[in-house]
């Protein structure tokens, strides 16, 4: 609200469109940068990987967690002085030319089967290698997010490290780091506590590991009734589980946390419908422009940010231009009863998984993408 004048003036400029405020990001990069029992930081760039948002959380002592040779690539491409030691690479099926590719650039690379030793044994020949682990279940805020357990295709079962662990001695390899990510939006503190003991078990089976890397996952107030995640809480709890296992660093690799809140997406209204007593308001955005909505049936608040304070409201279905069913921004909304074509609408908390996601579906354009510094 703060920065409506300018959100407007940039909407006159074109929509749809991402506006992402920098100060957000780095309110929540030191925000996760006091909690002293982290010892190391990465950004999953996945989330939004914006060359700003990059560039700032690299300043604030971030390093970048990339899933793609596309993703090393884009971040050297921007961040040309940055050490290879502060990059995580960490993929999921991915082709061998990606590892290869890792392995040219000197990152950290993190591996979660078997398979891919016995298939490529040069490739993985003497190296220090991360293992990513599934400690047989998921968590998060949908079906869709939640990346452990036997339905999840990530991470290699819990009764397989010892077996992983032999084929990369014979390889003349090394565990040395040890990760975890049950899935997104986890509101509970304990969570991370439990798998850090249980990582530290297995890393000291290992013998070799360093580094416990308990992924990200942190979840953001999407709507007014949703409470703040307790940072303190969550800090206490991973201060008393390093004082139980001193002997390992401590590594996460949150997205959402450091970009969601930062971002909006501003869209024009199209059309206000009625049909058998349905209000609808049609935007110039899609479910190609954000797609959480329809692929997580994500919330996210919406706001007519050209009428603002002191109007009658009345429920509205928000909806974009594309031709599926699923194109729904949000059902039952309260949005001022004169919202009116031209109007420009604004969707909250749209900086992670909005651009990264974009398509062009039904050949609609890309959307647009500013920063306030």
């Amino acid at each position: 609200r703060g920065q409506r004048a300018h959100l407007l003036q940039l909407a006159d400029a074109g929509t749809p469109r991402y506006v992402y405020h920098l100060p957000t990001v780095r309110a929540r990069a030191r925000a996760l940068a006091a909690i002293k029992p982290i010892d190391q930081r990465y950004y999953a760039i996945k989330a939004n990987s914006h060359p700003a948002i990059l560039q700032l959380l690299e300043a604030e002592g971030f390093g970048l967690e990339c899933v793609s040779h596309g993703e090393l690539k884009h971040v050297f491409q921007h961040l040309p002085e940055l050490s290879p030691k502060r990059v995580l690479f960490t993929p999921s099926f991915c082709p061998r030319s990606d590892y290869e590719a890792a392995f040219a650039l000197g990152v950290t690379v993190t591996v979660d089967n078997v398979e891919a030793l016995q298939r490529w044994p040069d490739l993985f020949r003497n190296r220090e290698l991360w293992l990513r682990v599934d400690l047989g279940r998921g968590e998060g805020h949908h079906a869709k997010v939640r990346t452990g357990g036997k339905d999840s295709k990530f991470g290699l079962p819990i009764a397989r490290v010892d077996e992983f662990v032999r084929a990369a001695t014979d390889l003349g390899s090394r565990v040395v780091g040890l990760h975890a990510h049950l899935g997104s939006g986890v509101e509970t503190a304990q969570h991370w506590r439990l798998m850090c003991d249980e990582l530290a078990g297995f890393a000291r089976r290992i013998g070799s590991v360093h580094t416990i890397d308990i992924g990200g996952g942190l979840p953001i107030p999407y709507s007014a009734e949703d409470e703040p995640f307790d940072l303190d809480a969550w800090a206490e709890g991973l201060a008393e589980v390093k004082a139980l296992h001193p002997a390992f660093r401590l590594a996460i690799e949150p997205g959402r946390y450091l970009v969601a809140e930062s971002g909006v997406l501003l869209s024009h209204a199209t059309q206000v419908v009625e049909k058998d007593g349905v209000r609808r308001v049609g935007l110039d955005a899609g479910m190609n422009t954000l797609m959480r909505p329809a692929l997580y049936d994500a919330w996210h608040d919406i706001e007519n940010l050209s009428r603002q304070g002191g109007y009658a409201e009345a429920a509205f279905d928000v909806v974009g231009p594309i031709c599926e069913s699923s194109d729904v921004f949000g059902k039952r909304r309260k949005l001022p009863v004169s919202t009116a074509p031209d109007d420009v609408m604004l969707i909250a908390d749209a900086g992670a998984y909005g651009y990264v996601m974009s398509n062009t579906y039904n050949q609609r354009a890309m959307p647009r993408e500013d920063v306030i510094e």
